[in-house]
């Protein structure tokens, strides 16, 4: 099980009153919410392995060289060495070192590379899988990677993580008219204002899609544009023709890296904290309670 964790953090922090607080009035809404989270998907999922994969640099350089606009309103201050400085709220950020130290306490193995985000480490960790994957995560960008051959799914939280969406093949194929292999391609020529993609200006996601059934893939696509026999309209052709440059670059920033030099860290869904005293402290320091007894007694049982 890989979480996607700033994403269900963010979650948290929305969907659990900031009037949870620790015992010297600081929210906590995230940390607890996240806990919460966590307990529940190992009772409801029994995973062997277990991964909070992070964010080492939510907008890495190499994404930004090829499209500019990647991310760009999300940022908060620009820095000219290392990661820009993403906009977060005021009483969450001092929140997530909390979590990392409850993590690492736990013994629940937490990755962040360098230069990627927490999807490149999801990506890499599926691709190196030798059996079933269930992602969790609030965002579709990582429906790319289901795969129902070798057992990759996403589970996609409506409503904290008791409602979840499971996202295989069949869910995507009804929904947009695509597989997993596909759905980057579909991503990519609709845009993405959220992650501030632009797409092909005129191809949302319907006609994205029925060019994908048509062409097989962007490859097929791009061919198509090329060839006067292709059935393209002439105002799709040009507009495919004049987005050329942004389709040129847009699969490297859209699809996530499946070869990230993942650190050698043990994986395994632990039965008891690492370390109970530093656990025990940070109870205390940030009363996380029912929260953190809750996970406990699911990891011990």
């Amino acid at each position: 099980m890989l979480l996607d964790t700033a994403s269900l953090y963010f979650r948290a922090y929305f969907g659990v009153p900031d009037s949870v607080r620790a015992p010297d009035g600081t929210p906590v809404n995230a940390v607890r919410g996240l806990l919460d989270f966590i307990d529940r998907l190992v009772r409801d999922h029994r995973p062997d392995h277990l991964v909070a994969c992070m964010d080492a640099d939510w907008r890495p350089h190499w994404r930004v060289e090829l499209i500019p606009s990647y991310k760009a309103h999300r940022v908060a201050e620009e820095r000219p060495a290392g990661p820009d400085e993403e906009e977060v709220p005021d009483t969450l950020s001092p929140q997530v070192p909390v979590i990392e130290a409850v993590l690492d306490a736990l013994g629940i193995a937490r990755v962040g590379v360098p230069g990627y985000e927490a999807d490149d480490v999801i990506g890499t960790y599926t691709a190196r899988a030798t059996g079933p994957v269930d992602i969790v995560t609030g965002d579709r960008d990582l429906y790319q990677l289901v795969d129902d051959a070798r057992g990759v799914r996403v589970l996609y939280p409506v409503k904290g993580v008791g409602t979840l969406n499971l996202v295989d093949e069949a869910a995507l194929r009804e929904k947009y008219g695509v597989d997993g292999g596909g759905y980057a391609d579909l991503a990519l020529l609709r845009g993405d204002p959220s992650d501030g993609l632009p797409g092909v200006p005129g191809v949302g996601e319907k006609t994205a899609a029925k060019l994908l059934a048509e062409f097989g893939d962007l490859a097929g696509i791009q061919a198509a544009v090329d060839d006067p026999r292709a059935k393209l309209t002439p105002t799709q052709r040009k507009r495919l023709t004049e987005a050329g440059p942004y389709l040129a670059v847009a699969p490297k920033v859209v699809r996530v890296a499946d070869d990230v030099p993942l650190p050698d860290t043990g994986t395994a869904l632990p039965h008891g904290p690492r370390d109970a005293e530093a656990l025990d402290a940070l109870a205390a320091r940030w009363g996380l309670g029912g929260s953190l007894q809750r996970l406990l007694t699911t990891l011990t049982a």
